[in-house]
Formats: structure tokens, sequence, C-alpha cells
């Protein structure tokens, strides 16, 4: 009887899989605004639409929201920041953790919609998006229990005790990307309300719905109305609003270096707190005593996971010249055994780019590197895109392996944020070094080497903001994460975003 009832079981959980899959096949979504607990139609009337990226069909309808949402949003964030700001750690910690089981019950949901919305695998979706979501709940919810406050005391005449406030800042702008909704979303929303804040968030108006799923949570919640409010809608307007409001004291973005410049300067009379996480264009450096088979593994992990859709993607390798031609040919014969397609087959690797728009940047990148003298290795041009049916008007590129370029080539210099890297060799170490360095990005780079003192000599004249040593996107939420040069400005762990979410008072008493 035990294992009839297990068999049932099981059965139920694959059709249950089924009916969601057909439904975010079928079902054209209409997102509402949320604004003070309450589902709202944005003030204009008007909705964008919003397409499936491996069909190309209409998955979802978004509001194309104005300034005038955002003053409602602003508002009520005002009000409810007042009683939010004084509630206590342990009931904010309450509130954090209940959101965080909702989504781990609705995790096969959820990665369903972020891969039908997004266009990567829901394999991907379903081992790293949500799991991380919830993680930031989490992680948040715990660590604002075990803060302790700096004493000091003064002695002599002038005796005294001083000590630190932490004062949640205000209203929270949050404006986040296309490439990891739900992840990055939360990544934002997670410390701003665990500190006190409340917070008006702009999720990507291409990459709407998971966002849209979680304030149904949040609506089921004992979060209390305003708290947290989400606003649909293009960044030119709805994202503006956000960023020049003179009620919303900090911004927190995730997205290209132009915006994040222009974000700069149109909140620098407002002398605006900002954590900006833009731009990369990330180096691996193999030197020629590295573990190759991990080495391989993970550098073609890499360079195209989420289809290469990620800030912390691996776009320029430099390999040491002795192994070089004997890396480009298994890093190859690797890369051609990622499968493309159908995100929701499971034997699917890699899904489809964002957009045609964004398709056809990556594209022209290809055709540069043409035109540069480089040789495609592989992808675009050299192999065949086999795809299903329903597929056939989706945004999908071959992962594409390039060498024979020069470090000066816009291949090796833009951001492609796409599936397309670039291998050259080097040297020596300072050689390697110097190729790493020649970006104007910093975020991150992996280093590959089994001589330890090598390792940490290279990777503190590396000018980024993260090294990974024989392994990539190892993350303790404790480190600090950020960039420097023109990958941004700031930094997030659970100390780094306390700092930025908070403000610091000392009080003096004196006795």
């Amino acid at each position: 009887m035990i294992i009839i009832s297990r068999y049932f079981q099981q059965i139920s959980t694959v059709l249950k899989y089924i009916l969601i899959m057909d439904n975010v096949k079928a079902e054209v979504h209409v997102v509402q605004n949320f604004i003070n607990g309450t589902f709202v139609a944005p003030t204009s009337k008007e909705y964008m639409e919003s397409v499936n990226p491996s069909t190309g069909g209409v998955l979802a309808k978004i509001p194309s929201s104005t300034k005038d949402d955002v003053d409602q949003a602003v508002k009520f964030a005002r009000k409810a920041f007042t009683e939010w700001s004084e509630t206590s750690p342990q009931f904010r910690s309450k509130v954090m953790l209940q959101i965080a089981d909702m989504i781990e019950a609705n995790a096969e949901e959820l990665a369903q919609l972020e891969s039908a919305d997004q266009g990567k695998p829901v394999s991907l979706a379903r081992r790293v998006d949500i799991p991380r979501a919830i993680y930031n709940f989490r992680f948040f919810a715990t660590c604002i229990l075990h803060e302790v406050d700096n004493v000091t005391q003064l002695q002599g005449p002038s005796r005294a005790m001083n000590y630190v406030e932490r004062m949640p800042v205000g209203v929270a702008g949050l404006i986040s990307p296309w490439n990891l909704p739900l992840y990055l979303l939360t990544w934002k929303i997670c410390p701003a309300i665990a500190f006190g804040n409340t917070c008006v968030a702009k999720p990507s108006e291409m990459t709407s719905l998971t966002a849209w799923k979680l304030a149904q949570f949040l609506q089921q919640s004992e979060l209390p109305p305003g708290v947290v409010n989400l606003v649909f809608g293009f960044g030119a307007s709805a994202g503006e609003a956000i960023v020049a409001h003179p009620d919303i004291p900090l911004i927190s973005f995730t997205g290209s270096t132009a915006i994040g410049q222009h974000i700069s300067a149109v909140s620098a009379p407002f002398c605006k707190k900002l954590s900006l996480e833009l731009g990369g264009k990330n180096a691996a450096i193999i030197f020629d005593d590295a573990d190759i088979e991990n080495c391989l593994a993970t550098t073609v992990r890499s360079s195209f996971a989420n289809q290469g859709e990620v800030c912390l993607c691996t776009s320029r390798i430099f390999v040491q010249r002795n192994i070089y031609s004997s890396f480009v040919e298994r890093f190859v014969r690797m890369v051609r055994e990622i499968k493309v397609g159908d995100p929701k087959d499971p034997k699917t690797t890699m899904g489809a780019l964002i957009s045609q728009q964004h398709k056809d940047k990556v594209m022209s990148y290809i055709k540069l590197a043409r035109e540069d003298d480089g040789k495609i290795e592989c992808g675009e041009g050299v192999d065949k895109l086999n795809l299903p049916a329903h597929c056939q008007n989706g945004f999908f590129v071959l992962p594409t392996v390039v060498t024979g370029l020069t470090t000066e080539s816009r291949c090796l210099q833009d951001e492609i944020f796409g599936p397309v890297t670039c291998v050259v060799p080097f040297d020596n170490e300072a050689e390697g070094i110097a190729f790493a360095n020649d970006a104007r990005y910093g975020l991150c780079a992996t280093l590959w080497t089994q001589d330890v003192t090598r390792a940490h000599r290279v990777a503190r004249k590396l000018k980024v903001g993260t090294v990974w040593i024989n392994c990539w996107l190892v993350r303790d939420l404790h480190m600090p994460f950020g960039g420097m040069k023109m990958s941004g400005v700031g930094r997030e762990s659970a100390e780094d975003s306390r700092d930025f979410f908070t403000e610091k008072k000392t009080v003096c008493l004196k006795y």
C-alpha cells in the first residue's frame, strides 16, 4: 500500500508540473502595480507587451507606469516607514521568513514563470534563481537578529558614554535587471526592509512576472501595507521618476554602466546614497599548471551560464601559450556539447536571449570579430542551430568561441552580455595580469593555478572586486560584492548592505 501511495503521489506531482507548464505557455498574464498592499492599474491605463524570448509570442501585459504611480507609491512608503522603522528585528525577521516559506512552497511555478519570462532553461531557474531568492530572505531575516552596537566610555573630567545607533534611511528606490529577475530583486528588497526601510521597486519591464507573483506573497504575509511597493514600467518613465524623486534618499541599481552614469547625474543634486552594480568584462587567467579538467568544465559554465547574460560571466579567456592550442581544442569540443533549445526541455542547457534587440547586438559583435580577423571556432556561422517548431521565432544564439583577436578589439573591450567569449594566449605572469586589467570594467576575474604563492600574488594585482581562484561563482553572502572602475560604486553583503541601508548616529551621554 505504501508503494502504491507513493506511486500516486508521483503521478500527482507530474500532472501538477504539466498543468503549470501548460498555463505558463497559454496564459497572457495582466500584471498590476502593487502599491500600499493592493494591486492597482497604472494611472495611464496603458500597458506594454512582454514576450516569451523562446517563442516570440506575447506572454504578459505590463503596466506602463508614470511619475504619478511612483508618487503614489512613495506617499504610502513614507507613511509605512513611520511604523516599520520602529518594529523590532524579531518581527521583521518573522515576516521575512514567512515570505521565504511562501516562495519555497511555490518554487516550481516560479521557476516556470522565470524561464518563460527570461528565456533561461527551467532547470537553471529551478536550481539557481528561485533557491537564491528564498535564501536572500532567510539570510537577511536571520542576520538582523545578531547585530551588536558599539559603546565606548570616556574617563576623567569628560566622563561620558558614547554609543552608535543605526537608523534606517527611509524610502529606498530599487531598480533591478532582467537577467536574474527574482534573484536580484530580492537581493535588494531583503536588506532594505530587514534594516527597517520601506521601498519602491521597479523590476525590468521585460521580466516582471515573478516580481508580480512575489507581490501576492507579500500581500498574504504579515508585512504591513506600503512597506514594499512594486511599480512596473519603462526605465525612462517609472525608473526616472524613482531616481529623481526628492523623497527617495537612496537608490540601489543593477544594470548597465551607461544607465548607472545617468543615475549618478540625476541623483547628484539630492546627495542620494547610491549602490550601483554595473557592467563587467570579466577575465579568466589560466596558467599552465592549472587543474585543466576542473578549469575546462568551470570555464565553459562561467562563459555561457544563463546564455552569457550574467554580469559575472567570463568573456575574456587568457591562456598561457604552451597550453593554449590544447585548451582551445578541448574547450571548443565541450562548448559544442551545450544543448541550445526549448527552455522547458530537460536536456536544454542554454535558452534564448532576452529580446530580438539584444540578439541583434550580440550578433553584431560576432560580425565585428570576423571584421577584426578573428576566427569563429564554434557557434554562429559555423555550427547549425536546430530548434523545435514552436521555438523558430525565439531569440536564440549558439555559444560562440572566438580566437585570433588582439586585446584592442572591441570584442575584448565592450560588454557583449551574451554567449560570446574570446580566447587569447599570453606568455608570462606579467602579461597575463596586464591583459586581464586592460579593460574599463573591474567586476570579477577567475584565476587558475595550483601555485598558492602565485595565486595570492596575482589576485592582489587584479583590479576587480572579486577574484575566484580555481572556481567560479562560489558566493558567501557575508563577503562584500561589487566592482571597481566602471563596474560600479559600493558593495553588497551582510555588513555592507547594513551600512548602505542605515545611517550611523553617534549619541554621547555625559554623566
